[in-house]
């Protein structure tokens, strides 16, 4: 199955973890077969927007995707906070997501890389599948109020924007030292983590993943035309009051939303408005879905594109915004996101398109061609 449609009668032939081939009266000797006669068969999930295997669930208070000691902590790096034996990651599988974009939390201001790995593999390098994907960042109430009560900057949305652009002021600074050097060693800068972090955002190899809300999405926007790099706006409730600006600007990749069941607070998470999917998709506007798990349940993903169907958006393109365009978003497209022959074999077998029928389930997970789960 693709963006094009459904292909009636088709099989999908597998091997070293690929797709080999797609076809009617595939065969190959000696391997095993999956009937899925009658059963939708789909990429695997992609969710965009993820903590899972670095915040806690079994109930403690362990965040080790949360550094909350700095309102810049450009120089970290989500891998190193995931339990790659973490309990989440067979049960998102259970749930048909294969790839995951991992983010640091969104304490401060400059949070650090975030990167896509896989739900299952032999080790966590093995399932990695792209390190980094993004320079995540956030705005609004979440670094306001873990930096209020210390009397420091940022506790208020100008302090936010100002720590923000200082960082990037600082990147390119560093770079432009780094080039008038012309690889003397000893006229270089000293090296610094947190600079090298963001040179690929200035450089537009990687964006800025940036947690924001109604109006601080155009704060984001503002601040990436002044230095002319590239964002996704995620989470974005409240994106129907700027469609104009959103679906005009040159500087955003994509835009993910959700997730729902988030609780309503003062300032932000107030407006949900599904039906902005359907018509920034109609303007052309990449949209996507997140769970934000495992702080939500991993089945909103499909829940979140439900609605958008029930808001208007045709059920194909709702798919798409939990596969193929999740995938580009966060630049893994040429190996996930669709059934094509040379992509990873992440596929799932549903008993109806989810996305039009809610009473379909997911019947099998499977990730580089291996049944991970079953029911």
């Amino acid at each position: 199955m693709d963006r094009k449609g459904v292909l009636p009668g088709t099989d999908v032939l597998t091997d070293g973890g690929r797709i080999a081939a797609i076809g009617t009266g595939l065969s190959a000797q000696g391997a095993e077969v999956i009937d899925a006669t009658g059963r939708y068969v789909l990429p695997g999930f992609v969710d965009a927007h993820s903590h899972v295997g670095g915040f806690s669930t079994t109930g403690s208070e362990d965040e080790d995707l949360n550094e909350i000691t700095n309102p810049v902590t450009a120089e970290l790096d989500a891998y190193y906070g995931i339990d790659p034996k973490s309990a989440a990651f067979p049960h998102i599988a259970k749930f048909g997501i294969t790839t995951s974009c991992v983010t640091p939390g969104s304490a401060n201001v400059i949070c650090g890389w975030a990167l896509a790995i896989k739900s299952a593999g032999d080790s966590l390098d093995s399932r990695v599948i792209k390190d980094p994907v993004a320079l995540k960042a956030a705005m609004g109430i979440n670094p306001k109020g873990c930096y209020i009560g210390k009397n420091m900057m940022p506790s208020s949305r100008m302090g936010i924007a100002e720590v923000m652009r200082e960082y990037f002021m600082k990147v390119k600074e560093y770079m432009e030292a780094k080039d008038k050097a012309k690889g003397d060693a000893k006229k270089m800068p000293k090296y610094d983590l947190a600079m090298e972090h963001g040179i690929p955002v200035l450089q537009r190899k990687i964006p800025l993943k940036v947690h924001s809300y109604q109006h601080d999405m155009m704060t984001v926007l503002r601040i990436a035309d002044e230095f002319g790099f590239d964002v996704t706006l995620d989470h974005a409730l409240g994106a129907s009051d700027f469609y104009d600006e959103l679906s005009s600007s040159k500087h955003l990749r994509g835009l993910i939303y959700g997730p729902v069941g988030s609780p309503v607070l003062p300032g932000e998470l107030c407006k949900i408005d599904f039906e902005c999917l359907a018509e920034l998709d109609r303007r052309g506007v990449l949209t996507a879905c997140m769970t934000d798990g495992p702080i939500t349940n991993c089945h909103v993903l499909v829940d979140e594109a439900g609605e958008a169907v029930r808001h208007g958006m045709d059920p194909m393109r709702a798919l798409a915004m939990i596969t193929i365009n999740a995938a580009r978003i966060i630049m893994c497209d040429r190996r996930v996101g669709s059934l094509k022959v040379g992509k990873d074999a992440d596929m799932l077998i549903y008993t109806g398109l989810p996305t039009r029928d809610a009473a379909a389930r997911n019947l099998a997970t499977i990730i580089d061609g291996k049944v991970v789960w079953q029911a």
